[in-house]
């Protein structure tokens, strides 16, 4: 539901892949977004009404991704997705950040574009420390990305775990997402992804922003 640049993309990409999609926008002309080989459906409406929804194909979809520029058309439709049409997934492009927490504890998956642009944008600006990148809705795991000094490059991923005491659940690399191994080692550039408990990043920060104690 929407077909601005976002979910223009996400049907392009998910028709080109083979998938049978619909999408849904209140404007016909945001269809013009979409190539000309474009083999889903097309449909005109708001994605509050259930009789669009149908139209859209949603009583036989799998997912459903409802990314339109307004948070509480988003999050209504992705409602009737879940609790109207039993879509199991079903996920809401919200705005605004408060929300979005909110949201998640309702049992709606969603994407907090704002905040998760400022943090991307961030990371890229400061030097290498460590955040918090998702928390579990019940407080009790979190995903912690640190990009580790220059000191820990060769570092195998088992001595990084037993430095932190923090497990690796995967590593970022030049463009490519890896799960972590014990044959890896940290390269320049690596984007490490502890999985934690709680939502702390401050033992993680200050391990990998100082050069490692390896034993002689």
């Amino acid at each position: 539901m929407g077909c601005g640049r976002v979910g223009a993309l996400l049907a392009t990409t998910l028709d080109q892949n083979g998938h049978s999609v619909g999408v849904i926008d209140a404007d016909p002309r945001a269809f013009a977004r979409l190539p000309q080989d474009f083999s889903g459906r097309r449909v005109t409406g708001l994605g509050m009404d259930r009789e669009v929804l149908r139209q859209a194909g949603l009583k036989d979809a799998y997912a459903f991704a409802a990314v339109s520029s307004g948070d509480n058309s988003n999050i209504i439709s992705a409602r009737l997705a879940r609790e109207v049409f039993h879509v199991e997934r079903a996920v809401a492009r919200i705005n605004d950040p408060a929300r979005a927490i909110v949201y998640e504890r309702l049992g709606i998956p969603t994407v907090a574009t704002v905040q998760r642009t400022a943090q991307s944008v961030l990371r890229r600006l400061l030097p290498p420390s460590a955040d918090v990148t998702w928390t579990h809705p019940s407080g009790m795991v979190s995903l912690v990305t640190a990009t580790p000094v220059a000191p820990w490059l060769g570092v195998p991923f088992p001595m990084v775990e037993e430095l932190t005491g923090e497990r690796i659940a995967f590593v970022s690399r030049l463009g490519a997402v890896v799960p972590a191994r014990a044959d890896l080692v940290v390269q320049e550039h690596d984007q490490l992804f502890f999985a934690v408990a709680g939502k702390d990043a401050t033992k993680v920060k200050g391990v990998l922003t100082r050069a490692p104690k390896l034993e002689a």
